[in-house]
């Protein structure tokens, strides 16, 4: 009796091979889950960190304004002074300069603060308008989220398990939806950012527009004053060009040297067709 059961203790089991089976299965599947979950957070880590990776020294967005204010300022100022040196009065040079300064600067504030206050709104109706589809269509809400990880070439299975799980808590699924779909972020649409954005755009144009026009303070007479303005923005739109395009993060410097000389001859070709005019009309 002793032996047979010795005998057949030694006999491979069928449920206890199928039983391993299933676990090893079940295993397997587990950590592929994992591993794509695992994916997953890293991927939409490392997508909502990319703005803090970039090697920018200061906000992209400020160097946007500064770059417009900056831009006009060099430019137009510019262009009007050499227009009005034309008449060869020094008064009407200085003067018409500076009254065009303070209006550009107003002018070109102004559209930069209704421009970030309407960026501003928009934000906050796709913000309110996300938080209804959250709390009133779930299904909706949850195809938005699927469709958003669609370029991600995740399995059923996780993109039902991520789905779920922001489901579970509504506040993040907005905050997904605002980041990933929308790709939108608070920070970007804040209520003090159209003051900033006013006063970086206004400041920019006046201190573009005052390199163009000091040459005209110090020199004796206007066509001295024009030849040194006419030097001093050279100097200025290359250096600019060069500058907004280093900020950004491009370490080519064949690239900055084309953007400084894109910028000098845009200078160049606006003040030449300024004064051109004002000969044509004189």
């Amino acid at each position: 009796m002793r032996s047979n059961e010795s005998r057949y203790s030694r006999l491979p089991t069928r449920n206890n091979t199928t039983t391993t089976e299933f676990e090893r299965g079940t295993s397997r599947d587990s950590g592929v889950a994992m591993s794509d979950s695992g994916s997953i957070n890293e991927k939409i880590a490392a997508e909502h960190d990319s703005k803090r990776l970039l090697p920018t020294r200061m906000n992209p967005r400020i160097i946007s304004d500064a770059t417009i204010g900056l831009s006009d300022g060099l430019t137009v100022p510019f262009a009007l002074t050499a227009g009005l040196s034309a008449l060869g009065d020094t008064n009407v040079v200085i003067y018409g300069g500076l009254a065009e300064l303070i209006a550009g600067g107003i002018s070109m504030g102004l559209g930069g603060y209704l421009g970030a206050k309407s960026e501003a709104e928009a934000y906050q109706a796709a913000l309110s308008e996300t938080k209804a589809i959250v709390a009133e269509d779930q299904q909706t809400a949850s195809s938005l989220v699927r469709g958003t990880f669609t370029h991600y070439d995740f399995s059923e299975r996780v993109l039902d398990e991520m789905t779920e799980s922001l489901r579970a808590s509504p506040p993040d699924m907005v905050d997904f939806l605002m980041r990933f779909h929308h790709q939108l972020t608070e920070a970007d649409y804040a209520p003090s950012r159209a003051y900033i954005s006013g006063l970086t755009i206004a400041l920019g144009y006046v201190l573009g527009g005052l390199v163009a026009l000091l040459p005209y303070l110090f020199m004796s007479s206007i066509q001295n004053g024009f030849y040194g303005s006419v030097l001093v923005m050279a100097i200025a739109l290359f250096a600019f060009g060069w500058a907004k395009t280093s900020l950004v993060g491009e370490a080519n410097r064949m690239t900055c040297l084309q953007n400084g000389m894109q910028m000098l001859v845009l200078g160049a070709v606006a003040a030449g067709a300024a004064m051109g005019c004002v000969k044509a009309i004189g």
